[in-house]
């Protein structure tokens, strides 16, 4: 007979893992923030406020995604995995942000 699978330890990888979350949430918010600057100073073209909206609205939807994940690792029970969807979402995001970045420099 095997032995007992034992319960399993987390150690500090949760913590590390929402850490992560945290400082990738406020890189996209420099980012957003940078964005805003660069389109004030260079006196945005009709595309650099198109650009400028929606990072504000793309920087909204990662920070939604990334507050409901640093929620769910928060929890005493063990995390659920991240789903593909809020992946391919905070992919996304971080993608459209450095186009959005892109299109306001030109």
């Amino acid at each position: 007979m095997p032995p007992p699978v034992p319960a399993r330890d987390p150690g500090l990888q949760p913590e590390r893992t929402r850490l992560a979350w945290r400082r990738t949430t406020l890189s996209c918010t420099v980012a957003a923030v940078l964005a805003a600057k660069q389109a004030v100073h260079k006196g945005s073209s009709p595309l650099g406020l198109v650009a400028l909206t929606l990072s504000g609205l793309v920087w909204l939807g990662f920070l939604a995604v990334a507050h409901r994940r640093i929620q769910t690792l928060s929890r005493a029970a063990p995390p659920r995995v991240l789903t593909v969807r809020a992946a391919i979402a905070t992919a996304a995001c971080t993608v459209a942000l450095a186009c959005f970045a892109l299109a306001i420099l030109f």
